[in-house]
């Protein structure tokens, strides 16, 4: 492990190559991963982390290069991560988020990965999180994470960011599809991109209706801010809007109750993933899954009280062997 440990320390010393080296073995699943995160995430936790989401065509892209840009010229570090969307039939992934942005590396502290969101729903990669990690700890202060843009599915960037800017055109439809739109519960800011276009102020003024009929309790109502990214129209103000809900978030603890709560859900994944891969590690090897496809075929049983007598099966095989031992 010396190799990595090299890797590592070169990587919280701010290192690119060697940060960018560590994110792609955890991204390739690399045997080396666990001993990566485990080594890494004690330096994290000290980025402010925010999340872009919105149908795809609203600019985020653009909206985030400029972002970058507004907080480099303020002398931060940042880390982006791009996640673009992959084919359903090959898996492979244009990673088009980076032609797309035009930060000129050598002027500022930029470090930007794009990464293919594979077949999991929720608008991240599997690892994004882990990768968001490792730039937090290479010494990136605010991490930007664009999702991949696929309209209401993008909810799991709640669970990875401090602050999520929900991004919208005036074509986004009118007020009834915005109240329908999962992802609008999310939103910690609005923002109406591409407000040169007619209809801009009509569709703030549906989010704004629709924030003022909401029967959900808010200790933040999301500001609305209308922008024209490739204008470089409205950026000064959005990005006072953002540091307003970071100054929120560090009253109160809220910030410390946020994240607390993630991990919570990530830990609960992470727990579910764990004991899924051990039961279907077991079935594959005991040759049991064509018998139990038959007999839920031939209608001997049903597929819910099959799937209850595995994992019962399994956790007091797990017991007994733990108890022996």
């Amino acid at each position: 492990m010396e190799e990595i440990d090299r890797l590592i320390e070169k990587s919280l010393e701010g290192e690119k190559l060697a940060t960018a080296r560590l994110i792609s073995m955890v991204e390739r699943g690399d045997e080396r991963a666990s001993y990566i995160l485990r080594k890494v995430y004690p330096h994290s936790g000290k980025a402010y982390y925010i999340g872009v989401t919105g149908p795809p065509g609203a600019g985020k892209s653009t909206l985030v290069d400029r972002l970058v840009k507004l907080f480099c010229v303020n002398d931060y570090s940042v880390g982006v991560i791009g996640v673009d969307p992959c084919s359903p039939f090959t898996g492979g992934a244009l990673l088009g988020d980076r032609v797309r942005m035009n930060i000129k590396h050598k002027e500022w502290d930029v470090f930007f990965r794009s990464m293919s969101a594979g077949r999991v729903m929720g608008g991240l990669a599997k690892t994004t999180k882990e990768a968001s990690r490792i730039l937090d700890a290479s010494g990136r202060k605010i991490i930007i994470i664009e999702t991949v843009g696929v309209g209401q599915s993008e909810l799991d960037i709640a669970q990875a960011t401090d602050t999520v800017l929900v991004v919208l055109v005036p074509e986004s439809g009118d007020s009834v599809q915005v109240m329908k739109a999962g992802l609008m519960e999310i939103a910690d800011v609005f923002v109406v991109n591409k407000a040169d276009r007619p209809g801009a102020e009509n569709i703030a003024l549906s989010i704004q209706g629709m924030l003022d009929r909401s029967l959900r309790k808010r200790e933040w109502k999301p500001p609305i801010f209308l922008t024209s990214a490739s204008l470089n129209k409205g950026l000064d103000q959005l990005y006072d809007g953002v540091w307003s809900h970071y100054r929120h978030l560090h009253h109160d603890c809220r910030l410390e109750t946020r994240r607390k709560a993630q991990l919570k859900n990530e830990l609960r994944q992470l727990i579910e993933a764990q004991f899924s891969e051990v039961i279907w590690r077991n079935i594959i090897n005991n040759s049991k899954l064509e018998e139990l496809v038959e007999d839920v075929w031939e209608q001997k049983i049903d597929p819910q009280t099959i799937a209850r007598k595995i994992v019962r099966e399994q956790l007091r095989d797990t017991f007994e062997n733990n108890t022996v031992g």
